[in-house]
């Protein structure tokens, strides 16, 4: 069990942690794996937790999940990517986010890979504190959560089949 974040005005995230309030709502979210020719992967620290994830969010009315992806990774970490794969599914009912407003959601997350186009990562300090380009080999320093940690290394296993759980 753990619980990501307890400030009390900011969002919470719980995994499998038995004080979590029930979730009331799925909510489809995207998150990307972007990659620059070097293979360095570009992550977002989060101004509430100040934990490293992948840039990502959920995918709003109106949107498809490669156009929220896209979207997203430009609002968060300042960089145009172009989607080119699928690494993942993944819905745990243990992981769930507590909003700011109170909803408690059930994580339903889509992890894509991308090619990063061009742009030089930067936080949105509204969400994003910072965001930068990080070698594989180097994120086992890094304050990453379990769960964004296991899609990480989802994506980063090449030739493996997508994710489904």
């Amino acid at each position: 069990m753990t619980t990501i974040n307890r400030t009390a005005a900011g969002r919470k995230v719980y995994v499998h942690d038995p004080d979590a309030p029930r979730a009331s709502v799925v909510v489809p979210s995207v998150f990307v794996v972007a990659r620059r020719r070097d293979g360095r992967l570009l992550l977002v620290r989060r101004c509430d937790s100040g934990a490293w994830e992948l840039p990502g969010g959920r995918v709003d009315v109106g949107e498809s999940a490669c156009e929220a992806a896209v979207r997203e990774t430009a609002e968060e970490a300042g960089v145009p990517v172009v989607i080119t794969g699928f690494a993942g599914m993944f819905t745990d009912p243990g992981y769930v986010v507590q909003a700011t407003d109170g909803e408690v959601r059930q994580v339903f997350a889509l992890v894509l890979l991308a090619r990063a186009l061009d742009g030089t990562p930067h936080g949105d300090a509204y969400e994003t504190s910072e965001a930068a380009w990080f070698a594989p080999e180097d994120l086992g320093g890094l304050v990453i959560a379990s769960p964004a940690r296991a899609w990480i290394q989802q994506a980063l296993d090449v030739g493996a089949r997508p994710y489904l759980g």
